[in-house]
């Protein structure tokens, strides 16, 4: 079956890694799909080592007495959840899942007693060693900068943006059309009939705002016309991590500036399309 991790699992080619014998022969590739959590340390799937163990007791119990070994949530293992392909039509069903650091796992596959137990931890033995490489560390210590660097560019364009909507163009034009009521895109796409993902890259098209992970910014000639108001709110990642992300609104005055550019461009409100 497909498996997707969620929430907590994310993959890595860090971690691939290929068994080789005495005779320099490829012994098994892959044995356990290894991922790794938001730390950057490999984990696996409970439910994957269950199977590859080919364990007969039901998941749930066999888990049950796994645990009952002394490991500790939050620190050999955490919840999480997997999608398996329910059918060929491509339906989904969502499992409990559990994310074990490789000294629980080598651990379990030791406990089960058994010839594919022995396999299967001299596999996590190997990964281990992998994992643990210069080259692999020096990698992930890369990876993380580069994380790193892309969310503090983000931080800096969204508080560009703030900074920028804060310090509008005092006109009478401003103050005419000054009110306390803000528009979602998503409503203002509605009056054209479409949906706010379409408007978002049509004012893309027209050279109005750009997408920067997964967040419409104005480019800088907008950002100071008071035609958005936008706010940072912090949230709490799965990892325990806090998390920003930004919500941007319209005002009158930039509805009315998205009104006149998408009539020059030959898009009008669905109420204007009636009349005609």
């Amino acid at each position: 079956m497909n498996k997707q991790m969620t929430n907590t699992l994310s993959h890595s080619k860090d971690t691939h890694v290929v068994l080789i014998g005495a005779d320099g022969q490829v012994v098994k590739e892959e044995l356990i799909t290894i991922e790794v959590n938001e730390n950057q340390e490999p984990v696996v799937s409970a439910r994957e080592l269950h199977k590859v163990l080919e364990v007969s007791k039901r998941f749930s119990a066999w888990w049950e007495t796994q645990i009952s070994y002394g490991f500790e949530e939050g620190q050999d293992y955490v919840g999480c959840t997997c999608r398996y392909a329910a059918n060929q039509y491509g339906g989904e069903q969502e499992l409990q899942d559990y994310a074990m650091k490789l000294d629980m796992a080598k651990e379990l596959a030791m406990i089960s007693k058994t010839e594919k137990g022995k396999e299967v931890r001299k596999y996590f033995i190997q990964v281990e060693k992998d994992f643990n490489s210069p080259e692999k560390i020096m990698a992930r210590a890369l990876r993380i900068a580069e994380q790193q660097l892309s969310n503090l560019k983000l931080e800096n364009a969204q508080q560009h943006q703030i900074i920028g909507e804060l310090q509008p163009k005092a006109t009478y034009y401003d103050l005419v059309l000054q009110s306390t009521n803000l528009t979602p895109i998503s409503i203002i796409a509605k009056d054209y009939g479409m949906s706010a993902k379409t408007l978002n890259s049509k004012l893309h098209q027209l050279g109005v705002q750009y997408k920067q992970c997964d967040t419409w910014l104005l480019y800088a000639k907008y950002q100071d016309k008071g035609y958005t108001q936008s706010k940072t709110q912090t949230y709490q990642k799965s990892d325990g991590t806090p998390g920003t992300k930004l919500h941007t609104q319209w005002t009158q005055k930039g509805r009315l500036f998205i009104y006149d550019l998408l009539k020059q461009n030959g898009i009008l409100p669905m109420i204007e399309r009636e009349l005609m």
